[in-house]
């Protein structure tokens, strides 16, 4: 799988990205063998670029991710490290936390990425994501924090999660340093990036999207699923033209509206069928057959 330029003059990616956020719905997930032999089935696979969060896990994963750098089967020079900060969870590891709440001072920057260092034993974060937009950000101050690390070298490179379009810049106009990307949700089931300008200011800046829940968290291949019902039988009747499955498709749609998907199954089949999805190339009256049904879909919700 071709690696490919997340933005002008920006990191270099998969084009097909792994997430942990879903692993600790594998009782197997937790532990570090099981995390290392994924990790190294992906690089087979062609994907070098992992997404983090300092809270996936509740707060466990990167540790065991770092760890599993220390092993030595793969090298750190040959993966990507997308992690993010900002979003705080009532945990028992956070005991101080009394509600869910989001914070983009400097001191909690600052203070979140030394800890995704020490957990994910690093010396570098090649992306750090803000996780979430976070009302009463002081863009200055939030701005100041993420130049410092990338002056620094701790941090390579940043980007945004779930910001608006209005939020992407005010942020990017404080900053001398680019913004390389906005994780937004993105599937047939939920187009509003691509309806309310998201996706356009994204491609605006010269970045490419990074799209979270490419297959609506199984929804899109859930036969039990009633509200995605119409969609899958579109997927299923166009699939058969290019000898493929539903899921293919879905990430293959993704991947012609420029967009990288961040697959967060913990199923080797599933993560087989997004890499191979890469080099189908979906017919226009095809894409938008399924837009049509995506469209009709979510204008009934």
């Amino acid at each position: 799988m071709e690696k490919i330029e997340l933005c002008d003059n920006g990191p270099i990616v998969s084009p097909v990205i792994y997430s942990f956020w879903r692993w600790m719905e594998d009782s197997e997930g937790v532990l570090l063998k099981s995390i290392e032999k994924k990790i190294n089935t992906c690089i087979d696979l062609g994907i070098n670029t992992f997404d983090h969060a300092d809270i996936y896990g509740r707060y466990q994963l990167e540790d065991l991710f770092g760890k599993a750098i220390k092993k030595g089967s793969f090298r750190r020079e040959d993966i990507v490290i997308s992690t993010k900060c900002g979003i705080n969870i009532v945990d028992e590891a956070r005991p101080g936390y009394r509600v869910r709440h989001y914070d983009s001072t400097a001191g909690h920057i600052l203070k979140s990425v030394k800890k995704s260092l020490q957990n994910l034993k690093t010396d570098y974060i090649d992306i750090l994501l803000l996780h979430h937009p976070d009302p009463l950000m002081d863009a200055d101050e939030t701005a100041s924090a993420l130049t410092s690390l990338v002056n620094q070298g701790l941090v390579r490179y940043v980007g945004v999660a779930d910001f608006t379009v209005h939020q992407h810049r005010l942020l990017k106009s404080r900053l001398s340093i680019p913004i390389v990307t906005n994780h937004v949700e993105l599937n047939l089931l939920n187009i509003k990036a691509i309806e309310d300008g998201t996706l356009d200011f994204i491609k605006q800046q010269y970045s490419r999207p990074l799209a979270w829940a490419p297959l609506a968290g199984g929804r899109l291949v859930d036969e039990n699923d009633e509200w995605s019902f119409n969609i899958r039988a579109t997927l299923k009747r166009i699939a058969v033209k290019y000898k493929i499955n539903v899921e293919q498709l879905a990430i293959a749609w993704l991947l012609k509206l420029g967009a990288l998907p961040v697959v967060g199954t913990n199923s080797i089949t599933r993560i087989k069928n997004a890499t191979s999805a890469v080099n189908i190339e979906i017919d226009r009256q095809d894409w938008y057959e399924i837009y049509f049904a995506a469209k009709n879909t979510n204008h009934k919700k």
